[in-house]
């Protein structure tokens, strides 16, 4: 899968959180965040990312459907292990250690990550 940008993810991030297809005029009114991109804006997206390889979409008469082809976890995945070895060498503990450092880390943080721990360990 190749790269996404933020500005993609923006748009796939509205295609993941639909059940159905979406028109790009869809796409629009669903933008969070106060993007204020115009129709052209997302169908320059769009195309990007069916180039990619990362939608697919329909003919519904005049106007077009898409959906992502590839899943959201999919996509955590692989940009995670990017930061992950871009940053800190492949190894989670020191970005944990990181996010310490930097009081990154809620009481709930830590408490799920305990037992994560816990689970793993089984």
């Amino acid at each position: 899968m190749e790269r996404i940008s933020e500005a993609e993810q923006v748009v796939m991030e509205v295609l993941w959180a639909s059940a159905d297809p979406l028109t790009a005029a869809e796409i629009v009114e669903r933008l969070e965040g106060g993007k204020d991109w115009s129709d052209r804006t997302v169908k320059t997206m769009l195309s990007r990312l069916l180039a990619k390889g990362v939608l697919a979409h329909q003919e519904d008469g005049r106007r077009y459907l898409y959906s992502p082809v590839v899943p959201r976890e999919a996509f955590v995945a692989r940009e995670s292990t990017r930061l992950v070895d871009r940053l800190f060498g492949g190894r989670a503990a020191p970005l944990v250690a990181h996010l310490a450092g930097q009081d990154r880390l809620s009481d709930a943080d830590i408490d799920e990550l305990e037992a994560l721990l816990k689970e793993l360990k089984k």
